[in-house]
């Protein structure tokens, strides 16, 4: 492919889990992709970036997603822009302040530059779930799509602050908030998240998700994957032997899409052991 021809991509936050993975793709189907990090002399962290140089044109720029107009260098004469950056703190003190507030400010931030760029035809910006899915559901079989939000109200009450608090040590936690547990292997949500040929609808939500599935459900599988650690799936008590919530992507599948990863076990070694070895906490 010819230099004119090439497409330019701007991954924000390259050395992620899920930014990582959407270079590699994007490298290999030929684009031209500049990544931005806050410090891009920290080799501990950006060491993988040797090999994803092997496949095609990567460039690695500074940028902070609290300083306006970092990212206009990253981002001048790209044709389209991922926004996967994100305020990472599992240990924050005031979510509110320097997780929220802070990744607003920053995806602005970002989408300022691409204006200013005057050349980014797309942005794609990654969420999560839980934009979705905490909200005060009773029972189960709830199915939600694109135009179901998190309820704030709930999510700032006394009640649900006071109730969190209670359960913040437990494994319980994860699905008390969201009804089950939303998984999509990366390979599928770099898939999903690739430049659509024009004219695409703009302005789209999209819903990613492969599998809803319970922490019961996981724990079984542990049990059967690793029987010398006895997995102790009773400590699990009273959880739900089915999601109260699933996940649609019946929208995204509309339009010609199609998971590859569909179960736990097509899933695990990539959704959890090397998500986990990203996030340093497994070793091996």
């Amino acid at each position: 492919m010819s230099a004119v021809e090439r497409k330019t991509a701007c991954v924000t936050g390259g050395n992620g889990y899920i930014a990582s993975a959407l270079i590699k793709m994007l490298l290999q189907k030929g684009c031209a992709v500049n990544t931005t990090v806050r410090n891009p002399e920290n080799m501990e962290k950006n060491s993988h970036f040797k090999d994803l140089h092997a496949l095609g044109p990567l460039a690695v720029f500074r940028a902070d997603l609290e300083e306006e107009g970092s990212f206009d260098e990253a981002v001048a004469g790209c044709d389209y822009a991922f926004l996967v950056a994100a305020p990472v703190n599992l240990k924050s003190e005031n979510p509110q302040k320097e997780l929220v507030e802070a990744g607003v400010r920053g995806t602005l931030n970002v989408m300022r530059s691409c204006v200013r760029a005057g050349t980014v035809r797309r942005v794609v910006l990654t969420s999560s779930a839980a934009a979705v899915s905490d909200r005060p559901l009773q029972g189960d079989g709830h199915v939600l799509d694109e135009s179901s939000w998190s309820d704030v109200d709930y999510l700032s009450s006394p009640a649900n602050k006071k109730g969190d608090q209670e359960m913040i040590s437990t494994v319980k936690l994860m699905e008390k908030a969201t009804g089950g547990l939303m998984l999509v292997h990366v390979d599928d949500l770099c898939r999903a998240e690739k430049p659509p040929p024009p004219p695409a609808a703009a302005a789209e939500r999209y819903i990613c998700c492969g599998l809803s599935a319970t922490m019961l459900q996981l724990a079984r599988f542990l049990a059967a994957k690793y029987p010398e650690y006895n997995v102790d799936v009773a400590a699990l008590g009273d959880l739900s032997e089915k999601p109260r919530i699933r996940l649609s992507s019946e929208k995204l599948a509309g339009e010609g899409f199609e998971f590859k990863y569909r179960t736990l076990d097509e899933m695990y070694d990539d959704a959890f052991l090397e998500y986990g070895r990203a996030l340093g906490i497994l070793p091996y």
